[in-house]
């Protein structure tokens, strides 16, 4: 239990503390009693003290935090921001804090409104322990949290999970687009576009094992990157790739070869990243190819675990199941903001985090398609690709053509305020979302390229008029949540 110290008045505290005492002498023990967790297992480790005198006494955590300075001088401090860090240090088990009476934060907010808001967010069992909290719901609380970490600059972040963590950068390359339907990609160009990427500072490629020659051209790239360029970028760049297997038994021997394939083709003796798809719940195998997988990570043919397309029950199945999962890629964007209606509140409290595909959904959330009339053979722009194809089916069941449209409008408007493209606010937008580390833009290497757009991401900052003029229009399509079900379900067989 949190507990609260004021270092003004001291004298009166005393008074009113021997006033409770004799009021609740004479109330009795049954009236308002309140219960206390036992601390003798935390005092045997020296964290915790009680200061007592005569009958009055108070249990406090040794190491205290004091919060003098909210009372300015130290910069501006957000509530909201405040709150979550005492909750994280309570949550540490530093659960002491100093502060008083003539402490001012923001004006006029007493500390003790900000403590009622802090201590509200906690729950407590019936014997008076404290328990983990949850945010928004107690029906995580049974599960670790732990931490994704943001670096200085914006441009990348570290996921991770207990010891396991990776730095990637914030907006990833997919490569879904060499596999096929897109136009023949010569390889020596797609590698040359991928030097040209990583040298412009956009380091993660995201590819699969099902992906065609994706994982092939990496192999080549990052040999290139060896020989070619200063070792400081061969430490920066990362190769996700995916693990798309058969649901057929997951037997150790099974997973190794798999991914030992992957490990060759890819030329690196670890995988940075191995994210799992599984086709079909009914069978629960994923849970053993997880297990497996984990110990490929302390072999170290693998740096981080993590998955693609997993609802909210399974993922959390497997962090009941202790498998020690980074991140979970699922589709997200303007249209289908599924992700933020479940699976962002289990992420939040647990750590695991989004990286998102499909965010300019093949394309669409683009110039090109703005005020365009596809119906009409000819009239507008071809809808050629598997990915513009299969978006313009979330489009449908959205809302259709003709309110997309009215989305592209107020996309066009905001790009213009900031001299940005449409594409540039569409993943700055999902990239501001809860729980989002990363999100994904297909690269159409040698055939085309969009650089200076991604990179105006990280220099591009949404205000409040944007957020609310975008939410007003997504809001008017369908939740998909219920027309499709949870992330992943589009490509579950049961």
């Amino acid at each position: 239990m949190a507990t609260i110290v004021s270092h003004h008045r001291l004298f009166s505290i005393a008074t009113r503390l021997n006033s409770a005492t004799r009021d609740s002498r004479r109330r009795g023990p049954g009236a308002n009693s309140i219960r206390c967790a036992d601390v003798s297992m935390a005092t045997s480790e020296n964290r915790r003290v009680m200061v007592s005198n005569r009958n009055d006494s108070l249990e406090i955590c040794r190491v205290l935090n004091g919060m003098w300075q909210v009372s300015g001088g130290w910069g501006r401090i957000d509530r909201d921001d405040a709150v979550e860090s005492m909750l994280r240090y309570t949550d540490a088990g530093l659960s002491t804090f100093d502060m008083a009476d003539h402490c001012t934060f923001l004006g006029n907010l007493e500390m003790s409104e900000l403590l009622r808001h802090s201590l509200s967010k906690f729950t407590f069992s019936p014997n008076g322990i404290p328990t983990r909290r949850g945010i928004g719901s107690p029906k995580y609380k049974h599960l670790r949290p732990f931490q994704c970490v943001h670096t200085q600059d914006n441009r990348s972040i570290v996921v991770k999970n207990g010891n396991d963590s990776l730095d990637i950068c914030r907006v990833v390359n997919g490569m879904w687009q060499t596999s096929g339907g897109w136009g023949r990609i010569d390889r020596d160009d797609a590698v040359d576009a991928m030097l040209k990427y990583a040298d412009s500072g956009l380091t993660a490629f995201d590819m699969a094992d099902i992906y065609g020659p994706a994982e092939d051209l990496y192999g080549i790239f990052i040999n290139r990157v060896r020989r070619e360029r200063p070792p400081e970028l061969l430490e920066q760049v990362r190769g996700l790739t995916k693990w798309v297997p058969p649901p057929v038994k997951m037997t150790a021997s099974y997973v190794r070869d798999s991914i030992n394939i992957s490990r060759k083709r890819m030329d690196v003796e670890s995988l940075d990243m191995l994210q799992f798809h599984w086709w079909d719940y009914s069978n629960p195998g994923y849970l053993d190819a997880l297990k497996h997988l984990t110990d490929l990570k302390e072999e170290g043919k693998i740096k981080t675990v993590a998955l693609t397309n997993f609802d909210t029950e399974r993922l959390e199945i497997i962090l009941e199941n202790e498998i020690p999962v980074v991140s979970n890629q699922v589709q997200h964007s303007l249209v289908d903001m599924r992700p933020q209606k479940r699976m962002a509140e289990l992420c939040q409290h647990t750590g695991v985090k989004l990286i998102t595909y499909g965010t300019v959904m093949g394309g669409l959330l683009s110039e090109k398609f703005l005020d365009t009339n596809i119906t009409i053979p000819f009239a507008g722009p071809a809808i050629n690709t598997p990915s513009l194809q299969k978006y313009k089916r979330m489009v449908d069941a959205w809302g259709g053509w003709n309110l997309f449209q009215g989305l592209l409008r107020t996309l066009k408007q905001v790009a213009s305020k900031h001299s940005v493209s449409i594409a540039t606010v569409a993943v700055k937008y999902i990239l501001d979302q809860p729980a989002v580390a990363g999100s994904m833009v297909g690269v159409r290497l040698g055939l085309s390229e969009h650089i200076q757009d991604v990179n105006a991401v990280f220099s591009l900052a949404l205000d409040e008029d944007d957020v609310s003029s975008i939410k007003e229009a997504t809001a008017k399509g369908k939740d998909l949540l219920k027309v499709i079900g949870d992330c992943g379900d589009e490509y579950r067989r049961a």
